[in-house]
């Protein structure tokens, strides 16, 4: 395992979006902590519901998709941070699917993600970010990862691609985040 890494998973569709220019920061501010980073572009998948097979107790699901690359690489990982754009109040479906689907192959084998250093992050062009961070949430504390805070709720603001950037608060907020989730990462090494 490489303590000293985290895993961003971007759910955006769009490669040059906010979200992703989002997470592009937050990985900067862990390499500037010395952290590497790895992210990951969900629009480059074509990510399938979890169903409920019950097979994944040999640390994979059986659905071949490619989301078993993405939780070897998460299971080798100190960190994972999910960053989402918000459609309709919540998080992109395939967002959710393949957290459920992380969260059931961590449970029903390894509890790889105990432990790991992580969180959510919420981009909408105006609202419900609060809803999206509590759906994400839940993935996180179900699977006994720890999840620090920052100067306010990890949200950003903005549509059009670059929009996001300039939300200074909530830039800050992620940046902090960021140096939340080196710091703790490095103390748990």
């Amino acid at each position: 395992m490489t303590a000293g890494k985290v895993v961003l998973l971007c759910g955006s569709p769009r490669l040059e979006g906010n979200t992703a220019q989002v997470l592009r920061e937050c990985a900067t501010v862990l390499e500037r902590e010395g952290i590497e980073t790895e992210t990951i572009l969900l629009a480059e998948k074509h990510i399938l519901s979890c169903t409920a097979c019950g097979l994944c107790t040999g640390g994979e699901c059986a659905l071949d998709d490619g989301l078993n690359e993405i939780i070897d690489k998460i299971r080798e990982a100190g960190g994972f941070i999910v960053g989402t754009p918000v459609y309709f109040g919540t998080a992109r479906g395939d967002v959710m699917s393949a957290l459920q689907r992380i969260g059931m192959v961590s449970m029903s084998s390894d509890s790889f993600l105990s432990r790991k250093v992580g969180g959510p992050i919420a981009v909408a062009r105006r609202g419900g970010h609060t809803a999206t961070l509590q759906e994400m949430l839940m993935f996180f504390l179900i699977n006994d990862m720890i999840v620090p805070g920052s100067t306010y709720w990890n949200m950003v603001f903005g549509r059009t691609p670059g929009e996001a950037l300039g939300d200074e608060e909530g830039m800050k907020t992620v940046r902090r985040f960021a140096e939340n989730v080196a710091f703790l990462i490095k103390k748990l090494a």
